[in-house]
C-alpha cells in the first residue's frame, strides 16, 4: 500500500529536524497542519482520501501564489523568496503538472467533443479539461488557455 501524503510530510519533517533545515521544517509543519484540519472537519471514523490531500496542498500553492502577486505589488519583494521556496517544498508532494503544450491539446480536444464555438462555451469545455487533468494543472491556466483557444 502507498503512503498518504501526510505521512511523507511527517517523514520529510524529521528528516528537516535533523538536518536543521528550519525553512522547509516550517513549510512540512503547515502543510501537516492544513491537512490535520481537514481531517478534523471530517467525521471521526472517515480518513483523508489521496485527491483530498492533494486539493489541500493546492489550495496552499494557490495561497503563496497570490500572497507573492501581492508582495510584489506593494514591493515588498525581499519576502517573495521566502514564499516560493514553500511553493517549491509544497511541489514535492503534489502530482507532476501537465505541461501548456499538452494542455493546449487537450483543450482542442475538449473543444472538439463538446461542439464549443464561442465564449458562452468555456465552462463546458474548461469543465471537460479539468475532469482529464484533476491535481495536475491550475484552473486560471486551464482557463485562460480555453479562453485563447475560443478567441475571447
Amino acid at each position: 500500500m502507498s503512503t498518504s501524503i501526510l505521512d511523507r510530510i511527517q517523514a520529510d519533517m524529521a528528516a528537516a529536524m535533523k538536518s536543521k533545515d528550519t525553512e522547509t521544517l516550517s513549510t512540512l509543519r503547515m502543510l501537516k497542519a492544513a491537512i490535520m484540519e481537514a481531517r478534523t472537519k471530517k467525521p471521526k471514523d472517515a480518513g483523508m482520501t489521496a485527491e483530498e490531500e492533494i486539493e489541500i496542498l493546492q489550495r496552499y500553492v494557490k495561497k503563496r501564489r497570490e500572497t507573492i502577486e501581492e508582495l510584489t505589488r506593494v514591493g515588498r519583494k525581499e519576502t517573495v523568496a521566502r514564499e516560493e521556496q514553500e511553493i517549491k517544498v509544497t511541489q514535492r508532494y503534489l502530482p507532476q503538472m501537465v505541461s501548456e503544450d499538452e494542455l493546449r491539446t487537450l483543450v482542442r480536444d475538449a473543444i472538439a467533443r463538446t461542439g464549443a464555438t464561442t465564449g458562452k462555451d468555456m465552462g463546458k469545455v474548461i469543465g471537460a479539461v479539468m475532469g482529464q487533468v484533476k491535481g495536475r494543472a491550475e484552473g486560471g491556466t486551464v482557463s485562460r488557455l480555453v479562453k485563447e483557444a475560443l478567441g475571447g
